[in-house]
C-alpha cells in the first residue's frame, strides 16, 4: 500500500516543496481533514473514486474527483468529464486494489496513468489555487501540505464544474469540460 512515506519519496524526486504533517487525531475519512487540521474545507482535497461504465460498450474503468472536504461532485458531471455510459462510487475493496491508498484516503498523486482524473474547477481558479492546500497520504494519521498549483502540474487533473448543479453547468455558453 501506497503511504506518506512513498508520497514524501516521490515528491523529493520530482523536488517538489511539499510537507507532510502528523495529524492530532487519526482519521478514516479525507473528509476529516479540515477538522483535524483546522482549516476551510476548499483547503483540504478529498479524491472520491469511481467505478464507470466505458462509453460504446467499452471496459469499465476507475476515474477520480477532486472536491473540497465534505463535498460530493456531481455523478451527471464526473460522467461527462470522462466520457462514460455510467458512475457509482467506487467500492472501497476495488479503491484499495487499484489506487494502492486506503478507501476514504487516497491521495491524488501516483495514480495509475489509466485513471482519469477530474478537478473542480473553483479549486483551479479559486482563492486558494496558488496556496497550500492539504489532501490524504493513504495513511490515518499524516496529511500532504503541497502548492495547489505544484499538485495539479504533478497529477495533471481536467478541470470540470463538477460541484455546479447540472441546470447552471448545462447553461447556454456554459462549458462542461477544457481540455
Amino acid at each position: 500500500m501506497k503511504d506518506a512515506l512513498t508520497i514524501h519519496r516521490a515528491l523529493l524526486g520530482w523536488e517538489t516543496a511539499h510537507e507532510i504533517v502528523r495529524l492530532p487525531l487519526a482519521m478514516t475519512r479525507a473528509d476529516e481533514l479540515p477538522r483535524a487540521l483546522g482549516l476551510p474545507p476548499e483547503r483540504c482535497l478529498v479524491t472520491r473514486v469511481y467505478s464507470c461504465e466505458g462509453a460504446h460498450r467499452g471496459r469499465p474503468f476507475l476515474a477520480g474527483a477532486i472536491v473540497p472536504a465534505g463535498r460530493r461532485p456531481s455523478a451527471e458531471a464526473v460522467r461527462l468529464g470522462v466520457g462514460a455510459r455510467g458512475v457509482r462510487p467506487a467500492h472501497a475493496d476495488v479503491v484499495n486494489a487499484v489506487t494502492e491508498y486506503a478507501a476514504g484516503l487516497v491521495c491524488p498523486l501516483l495514480l495509475p496513468e489509466s485513471m482519469p482524473l477530474l478537478i473542480d474547477r473553483e479549486l483551479v481558479d479559486g482563492l486558494h489555487a496558488h496556496g497550500v492546500v492539504y489532501t490524504a497520504t493513504g495513511e490515518a494519521s499524516t496529511a500532504l501540505g503541497i502548492k495547489a498549483s505544484a499538485l495539479y502540474s504533478l497529477c495533471h487533473p481536467r478541470p470540470v464544474d463538477l460541484l455546479a448543479p447540472l441546470s447552471a453547468a448545462s447553461a447556454p455558453g456554459r462549458d462542461h469540460v477544457t481540455t
